[in-house]
């Protein structure tokens, strides 16, 4: 069951726009959470999510973040430890499936290296930073959640239909990243819980250009991505480190 903290602190990492910012709304009816620190790639791009913090300027604390900048990512605890020690809520909402240069492949005669690259680079590489640079944050007595937004296309186990080589291969990269880091958080932090979430089809830009065929009672809105996730977070238990859910709390295959 979900414990509640007399005063804790949260992270969304890729907070602009979509279920990152829906995550962000889902924290400010926390009480309990004091402070949530939020990034963002380009001001231009975070109108709303600034906008929410003008609201909250005691509760919000927005920061611009490249992931795919090691450097920045080394940084991020440097600025969280100016406000606290501890966190007790991070949810990794970084990826990309499509931009105005990068779409999914369909065939193999569509690879190349760079698109490979940057799909691993945002939605692999960038997680393994972030549980590397914000351990000490979460090492404390306190129960602490460290999630991940993966996607079921990510489960080797489930692949039935092939294509989209680059965002398979890095969400299925992603989960053995925080599967082994998992591993290890539980010898060295063994209250923090690691978890990587699918959260079904969600109306946002990532999905977009792939909604014509979806039914609309597996179009989920964002606020009800949300609240099915946090409820998932809310339950897991020390045992479900590691572990692959999706949005409804069943485990996926690997």
């Amino acid at each position: 069951m979900q414990t509640e903290f007399q005063q804790s602190y949260g992270l969304v990492v890729g907070a602009t726009q979509g279920i990152g910012l829906g995550f962000v709304k889902r924290m400010l009816q926390e009480a309990a959470i004091a402070t949530i620190f939020a990034t963002y790639r380009t001001r231009e791009a975070a109108g709303e999510l600034l906008t929410l913090a003008e609201q909250y300027p005691e509760r919000l604390i927005c920061t611009a973040l490249d992931i795919t900048q090691e450097d920045q990512i080394a940084q991020l605890p440097e600025m969280i430890q100016t406000q606290t020690q501890q966190l007790h809520w991070v949810i990794n909402c970084v990826g990309v499936l499509h931009d105005g240069h990068l779409q999914p492949e369909k065939s193999l005669q569509q690879l190349k290296t760079d698109q490979l690259l940057h799909y691993f680079q945002v939605n692999s590489i960038s997680a393994a930073l972030l549980a590397r640079f914000l351990f000490p944050l979460l090492k404390h007595k306190d129960r602490s959640i460290f999630a991940h937004i993966s996607a079921k296309v990510g489960s080797i186990g489930d692949n039935q239909l092939g294509g989209w080589y680059g965002y398979r291969a890095s969400k299925a990269a992603l989960n053995m990243f925080i599967k082994t880091a998992a591993l290890e958080y539980s010898r060295k932090s063994p209250n923090t819980i690691l978890a990587l979430l699918h959260p079904g089809t969600t109306d946002t830009r990532l999905s977009a250009p792939f909604q014509r065929n979806v039914p609309p009672e597996k179009l989920f809105s964002i606020e009800r991505t949300v609240e099915q996730l946090w409820t998932v977070l809310g339950d897991l238990e020390p045992q479900d480190s590691g572990q692959f859910f999706s949005w409804d709390g069943t485990s996926l295959p690997w």
